[in-house]
């Protein structure tokens, strides 16, 4: 799953059972602790033996460029003046001082106790290897955004070349990452990196709600598994897949 967006209440379908529960990312509307416990309580009660999550844009408070460093500090200094880091992104309809109060919000990722949380980190699973990056292209200025080009690829050298589960919160080019304008949203370095260099078996992101669904260049599967449509209503169900264990490994 991705892209819940605070809706888990709200989904229309069971989430089916399984072994790893994976999330790509945009759990909350802002990163706010709240929004962070709720989904917390909620993925805790899935009866999944491992769970695994990574950020995407909409968490704020998880990304330093808005709680930490000279920006950071700038931007709570001048909270009661009205500027500051945080106001320089689009509101994207949430109420500004729900925007500032996530990002004042210390050590949010802490709140996640009933997963594996990834950031730029692999995790072995029953032999199965995944890695979890949080990182987009440029897209309103949010969480773990970068400019397109070499910083995006600098995190996605990261990425280890024996990966089989990938979990990125963006898309690579031209799979799942058609918006509604017409515009691909997708990043291709990572499309080059996945394609030549780390040929995972799946790769999992989320991100563009629009794209929802699997597609494949033949050889790898990629899965857009955003669970909220364009308008934020939750009706995408989970996306099931399973992979072989490998030889010497069992659950």
């Amino acid at each position: 799953m991705s892209d819940t967006h605070c809706l888990t209440s709200h989904l229309q379908f069971e989430i089916p059972d399984g072994d790893v529960f994976v999330h790509a990312g945009d759990f909350t509307r802002c990163g706010s602790a709240i929004e962070i416990e709720e989904f917390n309580s909620w993925i805790g009660s899935l009866p999944h033996k491992h769970k695994v999550v990574i950020a995407g844009n909409h968490e704020l408070s998880f990304d330093p460029k808005f709680t930490c460093g000279p920006a950071a500090r700038q931007q709570h200094k001048n909270a009661h003046t009205g500027g500051g880091l945080i106001n320089e992104i689009p509101d994207l309809g949430i109420e500004r001082a729900k925007l500032k109060a996530a990002v004042e919000a210390e050590n949010t990722v802490n709140l996640i106790t009933n997963a594996t949380y990834l950031q730029d980190e692999p995790l072995t699973i029953c032999g199965i290897k995944l890695y979890g990056t949080p990182w987009q292209p440029e897209f309103c200025n949010w969480a773990f955004n970068l400019p397109r080009g070499k910083q995006c690829l600098d995190k996605w050298d990261a990425i280890p070349a024996e990966t089989d589960v990938l979990i990125t919160h963006t898309p690579p080019v031209g799979h799942g990452d058609l918006c509604c304008t017409g515009v691909r949203a997708g990043c291709v370095e990572l499309l080059s990196t996945v394609q030549s260099r780390v040929k995972p078996k799946y790769h999992v992101f989320g991100h563009i709600h629009e794209g929802y669904g699997v597609t494949s260049d033949g050889k790898i599967i990629f899965i857009n598994a955003s669970t909220c449509n364009i308008n934020y209503v939750p009706v995408n169900p989970p996306i099931v897949f399973d992979v072989p264990i490998p030889p010497g490994f069992s659950k």
